[in-house]
């Protein structure tokens, strides 16, 4: 690609998957140019490294780029692509630019319905440690790097690869991990079965000198393990697996469990990230590690060192008495998990404020939802999160939050607007509590304006 690609444009340069590739191909020397329709945290870093990023979509944008790369939300009517597609420019997915950098190394792939992100960010922590220093391209910004990306000089890539609309099946890895399969995403497929169809795909990509990483607890990947042609390792609790955790104790700042190989025990392992879909993660991230040739001490100490990842279960701060956290689930799955752990993590009441993502999620899980908030003691709905969706008639939080109610849930509130919220929580949390913003749109920044006014109030303690 180096010999014919000089210049690349990325438009929706600011997200967190193009951010990635983006940062990578930065340090790799090629020119490159994005735009994005608001400025964030993420274009000035880009811009700091030496992208030239514009604000707001527009023909001109795209200059003399050999090739323009799309996120999935860009439209076909999108000015820059059709610019590109008038100068005969390559028009191609984010997946299949990061195709191009698996090529490049000897590439590990994670992917799942849930747990993707940090699991690739366990991974790459792992091997850090382990000295091979891999390259990085993580759905999220890792807390020890302080972004998603990373160009390493060692000869691994560890990617995370995206199954939303199926582009994943363009990643050819040296490994693949499958953290779970899920109901998820039912804007692109048309149910469970498609879904499956889909990992398997995936899992059969590897070369044969590869193998399959996945977790055997999961009744779908256990429904497709059959039908999967390559090398598997498999990591479980309920059900007999290569890799075994037993013995899992969750303490007040860290979960400690043993993990096995089959009958050899290879040693007790801790955590300072809770819950235990976080044990999940940490078995298929240990299993590649030992793939790689690490020693189980240095994947012992990688998992350690791990600190977790931006949006998932963040503390964002403390403010007279009350803890203020974020997290970026928006599936039932995710969110019972996510709420399990905050349970375990903090003694007082936990108020939720969730704002449901997207139209078609909402009403294609509409009665998942319903269920999935046992351990919150006050729910808090805002309005859906579009994502440039259209509106669905029916599906709307009113409709959610009614239909919760009858399920029984003791205390929730449609609030809807993001400021109604803040002085919903400054009236009615009190010294103990714990408040988590839930969901993958904007639902963060009540938290942050909550913080702030909380803090203008007095000192922090």
């Amino acid at each position: 690609m180096q010999r014919k690609v000089k210049r690349i444009h990325f438009v929706g340069i600011g997200g967190i998957g193009m951010s990635g590739i983006a940062e990578v191909l930065l340090n790799l020397g090629y020119g490159i140019s994005g735009s994005d329709v608001q400025v964030s945290d993420t274009t000035k870093r880009l811009q700091q490294l030496g992208a030239k990023v514009s604000v707001g979509h527009a023909a001109e944008n795209i200059g003399n780029a050999d090739v323009v790369v799309t996120s999935t939300a860009v439209k076909t009517d999108n000015p820059e692509v059709v610019e590109a597609h008038e100068k005969n420019v390559p028009v191609i997915p984010r997946a299949e630019m990061l195709a191009e950098l698996l090529k490049m190394k000897f590439s590990v792939a994670v992917s799942g319905s849930h747990g993707k992100t940090t699991t690739t960010s366990m991974v790459s922590t792992i091997l850090a440690r382990g000295g091979l220093d891999p390259t990085m391209v993580i759905g999220g910004k890792l807390a020890s790097i302080g972004s998603n990306a990373r160009l390493g000089d060692g000869d691994i890539i560890v990617a995370e690869a995206d199954e939303s609309d199926g582009s994943f099946l363009k990643l050819s890895p040296t490994i693949a991990v499958i953290t779970n399969i899920d109901r998820e995403h039912l804007d692109y497929y048309p149910g469970i079965d498609e879904i499956k169809e889909a990992f398997l795909k995936f899992a059969n990509i590897v070369p044969f000198y590869g193998c399959v990483v996945m977790c055997n607890d999961n009744e779908h990947i256990r429904e497709i393990a059959g039908s999967i042609k390559r090398r598997v390792i498999t990591y479980g609790i309920e059900h007999p697996s290569d890799y075994t955790a037993r013995n899992i104790r969750f303490l007040e700042a860290k979960t400690v469990y043993q993990l096995f190989y089959h009958e050899e025990k290879l040693g007790d392992v801790e955590l300072f990230v809770p819950g235990l879909f976080n044990v999940y993660n940490s078995m298929a991230a240990a299993a590649v590690g030992r793939e790689l040739a690490l020693d189980m001490e240095t994947v012992k100490r990688g998992l350690q060192s791990f600190s977790g990842v931006q949006r998932r279960l963040e503390i964002k701060g403390r403010s007279r008495g009350i803890t203020v956290v974020d997290d970026y689930g928006h599936h039932p799955t995710e969110i019972m998990a996510t709420l399990a752990a905050a349970r375990q993590m903090w003694k007082g009441r936990l108020i939720v404020i969730f704002q449901p993502h997207r139209f078609t999620r909402t009403q294609a899980l509409f009665d998942e939802f319903t269920r999935s908030f046992g351990d919150a003691d006050v729910l808090l709905l805002n309005d859906i999160y579009p994502a440039s969706e259209t509106p669905i008639p029916g599906i709307n939080s009113a409709a959610l939050w009614a239909a919760i109610k009858e399920n029984g849930h003791p205390h929730v509130e449609y609030i809807g607007q993001a400021q109604n919220t803040v002085d919903f929580l400054l009236a009615n949390t009190k010294p103990g509590d714990t408040v988590i913003t839930l969901g993958a749109g904007s639902v963060y920044k009540i938290g942050e304006v909550f913080l702030e006014q909380l803090d203008s109030r007095g000192e922090k303690k």
